[in-house]
């Protein structure tokens, strides 16, 4: 690897973590000054984040196919051009159709080419076995920590210079991936050795064995809930709070305390993976946030339960990257990790595609956001039970020659 000792690669994984999840967190905060500046309902500006989630996660496996196959470097570079382009035409975007293509499709693809889950990718593919739980939970921690930075660098910029002007420097900020991104490259699929099988597989083939597998299923349907409840609460904390008598900036930092605190719970996580059994580890994440939350909306609404709620659902936040990873490197090798990772992540995004957009139907309909509460209090539950059955070891794959065999044979 020359120059990129496993430390680099670290580091620059975790700068493009957090700079491309940064702008990305603090978009809630964005909802009421562009509503009003359009004057638009918050269902619009609702749905083409939702949009954007979406679009993350349909995008991802195919970014992590074509990472896997030619290589992590240009789709990064891509990724965040087309990022840092969405976010400027962003403010030009003035009527919702236009709003959803920058905001939606632009913002959605360019995440999907840049975001932590390629990272995480590129990571577990370049640096040693022993050290990969660990280097995810960082790459995870440091995009919780660009969260801590733009979330109140954003409400500073909005309140003192405009959101126009926020969304320029979020955008200039983007660009610095396209450098970091030099250490994260890998090779192509013809010259990477295959980790975890005895023969290299096409994309078909581990395609069909990752959805035949029941424990890849399972991880998959309870990782759907995680979007439902981080993209809910990232695009509708903010508003909620003001709406419940809090002020903007009281909302820039409750956005800023969940990232700080995610970087406890990520590294966490990272470190437990490598000590106990990852699927307890899920069960517990989810178990704890579904109670985070009902006791948060159950309680009254002050600064101090507010930053309380930002705390414990931190530690949850996306704490649950490094073992959902780390099972999948564990069951399938690293061959096509960012793919099914990917596939992962896109359940991950139609979640958070579904808590984007019911919270903005549920508001304008109800003037309320109990129902989605609820329903994120349900869903977390659900996935600490579906969390449990997963077996965890390799998936038993055949040898190269009893593939030959096998096809000559029939």
């Amino acid at each position: 690897m020359g120059w990129r000792t496993p430390l680099i690669v670290i580091l620059a994984g975790c700068a493009i973590s957090l700079i491309t999840f940064g702008p990305r967190s603090a978009t809630g905060l964005f909802m009421q000054p562009v509503s009003e500046a359009n004057g638009w309902g918050r269902d619009v500006f609702a749905l083409a984040f939702a949009v954007q989630n979406l679009l993350w996660g349909l995008g991802q496996p195919i970014a992590g196919a074509v990472a896997d196959r030619f290589g992590t470097l240009r789709v990064l570079c891509g990724g965040a051009l087309l990022y840092a382009a969405g976010l400027v035409l962003m403010v030009y975007s003035t009527t919702p159709l236009t709003f959803n293509i920058t905001v939606g499709v632009m913002i959605g693809f360019g995440l999907s080419g840049c975001s932590f889950n390629l990272v995480v990718a590129a990571l577990g593919k370049l640096v040693p076995e022993d050290m990969r739980s660990l280097a995810f939970g960082a790459g995870t921690a440091a995009g919780s920590f660009g969260q801590f930075l733009f979330a109140p660098l954003g409400a500073g910029l909005i309140a003192g210079y405009g959101w126009p002007f926020a969304l320029f420097v979020f955008a200039a900020a983007v660009l610095l991936v396209l450098p970091f991104s030099l250490a994260l490259a890998t090779a192509p699929a013809s010259t990477t050795p295959v980790q975890g099988a005895d023969a290299p597989q096409s994309l078909k083939h581990a395609l069909s064995e990752a959805f035949a597998h029941r424990s890849y299923v399972l991880l998959v349907l309870g990782f759907f809930t995680c979007g439902f409840q981080l993209a809910f609460i990232t695009a509708h904390l903010p508003a909620y709070l003001v709406d419940r008598g809090l002020s903007v900036q009281v909302g820039g930092w409750v956005i800023a305390t969940i990232g700080l605190f995610n970087i406890v719970g990520s590294l966490t996580a990272g470190w437990a993976g490598n000590r106990m059994p990852k699927r307890y580890i899920l069960a517990f994440l989810y178990f704890m946030r579904a109670a985070s939350i009902a006791i948060f909306i159950s309680v009254p609404l002050s600064t101090t339960t507010a930053l309380l709620f930002a705390v414990s659902t931190g530690l949850t936040w996306l704490s649950t990257v490094p073992p959902t990873s780390g099972l999948v490197a564990l069951m399938f090798g690293t061959r096509w990790l960012a793919m099914l990772f990917g596939f992962a992540f896109f359940s991950h995004q139609v979640g958070g595609f579904l808590g984007v957009w019911l919270g903005g139907l549920a508001f304008e309909m109800t003037g309320s956001y109990n129902l989605v509460w609820i329903l994120s209090i349900a869903f977390g539950v659900a996935s600490a039970i579906i969390n449990l059955p997963i077996v965890e070891e390799p998936v038993k794959r055949q040898s190269a020659s009893a593939m030959s065999a096998s096809g000559a044979s029939s």
